[in-house]
């Protein structure tokens, strides 16, 4: 079984939507994948994602409620094929901790390397739609390329 390690700086917005991208997509096709979440910082551990990345994920037809925030684990190391930064930054903080297998979700789904913006910086629940769009598109072209799903 392959794993997916998607990751953001805080583990509440970001990351969990890309967990549940990846999750309804591989419930929806029996994909036999192990997708998980985490962050960067320690911040928000314990804490569900935000209220506006459930309820945008709700209005895409995906639970990610349940999900609760962690922070990176040394034994993510070797217990992930796939580790996958959200931004540039998010992926220079996991190689300076000696992960390997980082991708960058930006360079898939035609974003040519763009970091999927926070959606703190956006004015409203707008911003949130727009990341989600963004990694919905990324995560299945990532699937796609990196052979797990056909």
């Amino acid at each position: 079984m392959k794993s997916i390690l998607f990751v953001c700086l805080g583990n509440i917005c970001r990351s969990p939507l890309a967990d549940g991208i990846a999750t309804k997509i591989a419930d929806d096709y029996d994909l036999n994948l192990h997708i998980d979440s985490a962050g960067t910082s320690q911040w928000h551990v314990g804490e569900p994602p935000c209220d506006n990345s459930i309820e945008v994920a709700r209005l895409n037809g995906i639970d990610i409620s349940s999900l609760r925030a962690r922070t990176i684990h040394p034994d993510d190391k070797q217990k992930f094929d796939y580790i996958v930064a959200m931004d540039k930054q998010n992926r220079e903080d996991l190689l300076a901790r000696g992960y390997q297998n980082v991708y960058l979700i930006g360079e898939y789904g035609g974003f040519g390397g763009k970091d999927v913006p926070d959606p703190y910086f956006f004015d409203g629940f707008e911003g949130f739609h727009e990341v989600f769009a963004m990694l919905d598109k990324a995560v299945r072209d990532f699937l796609q390329k990196e052979k797990l799903w056909d």
